[in-house]
């Protein structure tokens, strides 16, 4: 009976059959064949329904004699739900989840299923109702789950969608939702491709996926945004991180559609950001890992204050947003910026400047925000790999004024466009411009401060680009009164007492700079060569070999510790390092093999100076001095012996550490090994600091900023918690009276009037009321 009783239940309750057919699927094959075949029959009904709508829909679109397009195709669309019926569509949603749940226990009865769902959706989508695409776009989802489908049958059906309802001016209709289907189409695309690419690459699915991106920025249309939009959602959670991906956005920054182009020029100009954001969470931050008590030494930070303490903490935090910024290693995907991995930077660069920014017609379709987005594109590519791009210096000439919007940023692509390969006749007219309309008496300070700070991040790239005289007039406003004149006049002096002390004038150069200069005359009078003997910078002159950033940081330490490395018998376990920086001396395959020779041989060659070619006596002899620019640690450490995984790893902690003195201004590192061209120069800081009345609420955020981490507010006085040593005042209270009897206090209080005594009472009184007593 109980089996009667569910058989007659079974085709008006599609759950319970979808959980009946899923335990037992060969007892109730013949209830599924028999929803099969309804299904069937719907399916057929709504798809000859959707061929007369179409035609009808076809013949609809006329126009009458005023201009006016009629409306007869939106109201065939609204009235498909009244033909079909509201059950029926209600009833053919429920079959199709029913049978996708359940498809895998039939596969033969069901190998049609898939194609015949296909077909429904791309051939009949503009007159299907809302709800039977959308269960028809998730049950293609949960069929590829399954393993039913194929990601590249899903992807083929979801691309063509996703750009039908995209498109401008199509019949869709007023109740077509498309803005929903587009959104729900992208979510189904990128789990895809996420899931796709779990533990391994799909480097078939991948490439497939990324022809498609490419077939639709070569449409003139609006097509390409989805795949714009699509890649740079695929790069920012690391799915897409190879060179086939950057070209993608290459193509889209060159399209002649405005709306594509700027989606190209941002992925290139925050992608990075992003997905540095993304994983910040999951990131190692060993890397990051900053000595702070070796630093509070050597900054003498004690208790007494705690400003200098405070300007640690916030040169440690900006130190490794820096390290963020730059991409630190990541073991979720290859982190290279998508600058780095371009096929072609100088073709694309030229190009970009060309099309986007030259003196076409066309070039109009960007307004002056996006044109600011442009030029920070192109300056960071140009300072990057140091390309040549000679016209976009005289593109920043007519912007290049106080009264420009957002000039700061145009002032930082500008400063940020160049580099020691730019001839220094083009930079010098850019230079002379910013002085001319910027620095001078007749402008505020703020203004005058941008100017020369502009100046300055200018020739630190490219030393010739400032003429002596001028740069010595830039100089003399280093007497200004305003603060921030005065340090960007400051930090111009200091950066040619440093890079160039020729340049300026004796009474400029300071101590420092005046023996370097000599030392470096007198060492070119001893060589017969007549161009070792001209001290000054020259355009195209070889300045010997860079070397690896930051090695003299490693050079220096290395010989601050010299006497411990040589008593240090375990010096072949710098070879064992593993991820964690651990060693643990287990043999693993694919690892450092430890080297029994611990010598270091002198590689040097015969005609090289003396005083490069140390031996390990005459090494503890040499006085320890600091080495003067990157080019001769690599000729002292890296050219006399082999660098260990313990080595480097040394060497990313000295850059951080020099990384947070040079951000409070404690560096001691010579500017000739950095390479600035790839430093980002923020726009807000030309200006310097500037002093302006606060308002009621940033005056309150910056308290409230300030308390961030604090339990309670106040005097935490008879608060403590826990156990703790009791104060002096409480053991008195405690104490015999025979021992306080003597005590003046005590005796005070027998010899006092009786007015003395009422004023004690009163005031204990009033205080007892005030804390609520």
């Amino acid at each position: 009976m109980a089996r009667k009783g569910r058989a007659a239940i079974l085709p008006n309750n599609i759950i319970l059959l979808q959980n009946l057919v899923k335990r037992d699927p060969e007892s109730y094959k013949e209830e599924f064949l028999q929803q099969y075949s309804h299904y069937e029959s719907l399916r057929d009904i709504f798809m000859m329904n959707g061929m007369a709508q179409s035609a009808a829909a076809a013949a609809a679109t006329t126009t009458s004699s005023n201009g006016i397009p009629d409306d007869s195709a939106n109201r065939v669309e609204t009235n498909s739900v009244g033909i079909n019926g509201n059950a029926s569509v209600g009833e053919l949603v429920e079959l199709i989840g029913f049978i996708s749940q359940v498809c895998s226990c039939f596969p033969v009865q069901t190998a049609n299923f898939t194609n015949e769902l296909r077909q429904l959706l791309l051939e009949h989508h503009k007159t299907l109702p809302f709800e039977l695409k959308e269960k028809i776009l998730t049950s293609l989802t949960m069929l590829r789950n399954k393993g039913v489908i194929s990601a590249e049958q899903l992807i083929q059906t979801l691309f063509p969608l996703l750009i039908a309802y995209s498109l401008q001016g199509n019949s869709l209709g007023l109740n077509s939702h498309a803005k929903e289907l587009r959104r729900l189409i992208y979510n189904n695309l990128v789990t895809l491709l996420k899931n796709s690419n779990l533990g391994s690459k799909n480097q078939k699915l991948n490439k497939s996926t990324q022809a498609i991106c490419f077939n639709l920025l070569d449409q003139p249309d609006s097509q390409g945004i989805w795949a714009a939009k699509l890649t740079r959602e695929l790069w920012r959670r690391g799915i897409w991180d190879d060179s086939r991906t950057v070209e993608i956005m290459t193509q889209a920054a060159l399209h002649n559609d405005a709306k594509i182009a700027l989606s190209g020029i941002m992925f290139f100009l925050d992608a990075d950001r992003e997905r540095e954001e993304t994983f910040e969470e999951n990131s190692d931050d060993d890397d990051d890992s900053v000595n702070v008590d070796a630093l509070k030494h050597r900054l003498e930070i004690n208790k007494k204050t705690g400003k200098r303490a405070k300007k640690l903490k916030n040169a440690i935090n900006t130190v490794k947003k820096r390290n963020h910024t730059k991409g630190q290693a990541n073991q979720n995907f290859l982190n290279f910026s998508a600058i780095h991995l371009l096929r072609d930077p100088q073709g694309f660069t030229e190009r970009l400047f060309k099309e986007h920014l030259g003196g076409n017609k066309r070039n109009n379709k960007f307004d002056m925000e996006q044109k600011i987005s442009i030029m920070q594109l192109l300056s960071r590519l140009i300072g990057t790999h140091k390309l040549t791009v000679l016209g976009i210096y005289t593109y920043f000439l007519k912007y290049l004024t106080p009264k420009q919007t957002d000039v700061t940023k145009i002032m930082a692509a500008s400063a940020q466009a160049c580099h020691e390969l730019v001839p220094p006749e083009t930079l010098q007219v850019l230079v002379r411009k910013i002085a001319d309309e910027f620095v001078s008496d007749g402008v505020a300070n703020e203004v005058a401060a941008a100017g020369l700070n502009t100046i300055r991040e200018i020739c630190s790239r490219a030393p010739l680009a400032i003429e002596e005289t001028l740069l010595q007039d830039l100089i003399e406003y280093k007497q200004s009164k305003a603060k921030g004149v005065n340090m960007a006049a400051k930090s111009l002096l200091a950066l040619y007492r440093d890079i160039a002390p020729e340049m300026l004038k004796r009474k400029d150069r300071g101590k420092t700079a005046t023996l370097d200069l000599l030392e470096k005359q007198r060492n070119g009078k001893d060589k017969s060569d007549k161009s070792s003997r001209d001290v000054r910078l020259q355009f195209g002159a070889d300045h010997g070999v860079q070397g690896i950033q930051g090695l003299e940081l490693l050079a220096q330490w290395k010989r601050d510790h010299a006497t411990d490395e040589q008593n240090d018998e375990t010096e072949a376990a710098n070879w064992e390092v593993d991820n964690d920086g651990n060693s643990d001396g287990e043999d693993v395959d694919g690892a450092w093999v430890t080297v029994e020779s611990d010598k270091e041989y002198n590689v040097a060659s015969s005609n090289e100076d003396s005083d490069l070619e140390l031996s390990e006596d005459d090494e503890d002899e040499k006085p320890k001095e600091k080495l003067a620019t990157a080019a001769e640690a690599f000729q002292e450490l890296a050219a006399t012996r082999i660098l260990t995984p313990a080595d480097f790893a040394k060497l990313r902690e000295l850059q951080t550490e020099e990384n947070v003195l040079q951000q409070m201004g404690h560096s001691t590192r010579d500017q000739h090994g950095n390479n600035r061209n790839e430093e980002i120069i923020d726009a807000a800081g030309l200006v310097g600091p500037v002093k302006y009345k606060q308002t009621r609420e940033e005056r309150i955020a910056k308290i409230m900023e300030g308390r961030e981490g604090r339990e309670k507010f106040g005097s935490r006085k008879g608060k403590r918690e826990g156990g703790h040593s009791t104060t002096n005042r409480e053991k008195q209270r405690k104490k015999n009276f025979v021992m306080m009897i003597h005590k003046r206090s005590v005796t005070g209080k027998q010899k006092m009037s009786l007015r003395d005594k009422q004023k004690v009472l009163r005031a204990h009184i009033t205080k007892q009321k005030k804390r609520g007593h």
